[in-house]
């Protein structure tokens, strides 16, 4: 029976099959030099995160999903409209939903990227 050790040398000489995704440098540039990214660490946005959860009642706002979540760091606070760095739309209230953490970072950003 071959030992799993004798396969290493084989798999590192393997070429990578996958690719970064097109359009990912140019997102990924974007997020290192936005000014925008620090609001979300301000006591005032996890004020107001907290308070859209409890307005939608932990509940994820995605259609098709519903699920209700009690442990806040599975929930995203998420910006319906992109705000792109305008500080009016960052904190309205009626630009925020609940979306479970799935939710946000498989179908939300997806669509973000499409529309982007």
């Amino acid at each position: 029976m071959a030992k799993l050790t004798s396969l290493k040398p084989m798999l590192g000489s393997l070429p990578p099959t996958m690719g970064r995704l097109p359009g990912r440098e140019a997102y990924d540039a974007e997020r290192r030099t936005v000014t925008w990214r620090g609001w979300y660490k301000l006591a005032r946005w996890k004020r107001l995160r907290l308070a859209i959860f409890s307005r939608d009642l932990f509940t994820c706002q995605m259609p098709g999903c519903g699920r209700i979540e009690g442990n806040t760091s599975l929930l995203v606070a998420d910006h319906i409209k992109r705000h792109s760095g305008d500080e009016r739309l960052f904190w309205d209230e009626g630009n925020l939903q609940t979306l479970c953490k799935p939710c946000h970072d498989g179908a939300k950003q997806r669509e973000e990227r499409r529309s982007h």
